[in-house]
């Protein structure tokens, strides 16, 4: 009905998703397509402007190619020298200081 528009099907034979492309989220089994079209509407609702604190760009999990923030907490000791007590407070704020 709306022949401008862009047909969107979730399937796991599809590309997977990133914020430029569509289609397959990953490699894994749902139980429909409401938890994948969840995903991608996240996904592109965190680029919309404002939508989000710049701030939390700057902690994003996919930043530098990695999966998660950068993590010093464990073990909390490691060859006899102990993680400084800021880092395993969690307060991303004092830990950038």
């Amino acid at each position: 009905t709306y022949p401008d528009s862009y047909l969107i099907l979730l399937s796991p034979q599809g590309q997977t998703f990133t914020q430029n492309e569509q289609i397959s989220i990953g490699d894994f089994i749902t139980m429909g397509g409401e938890i994948p079209a969840l995903a991608i509407t996240d996904a592109l609702i965190r680029a919309i402007p404002g939508a989000i604190q710049p701030e939390s760009y700057q902690q994003e999990t996919f930043q530098n190619s990695q999966l998660d923030f950068a993590t010093y907490t464990r073990p909390e000791e490691f060859a006899g020298l102990k993680v400084p007590a800021v880092l395993l407070s969690g307060n991303h704020k004092e830990i950038n200081q």
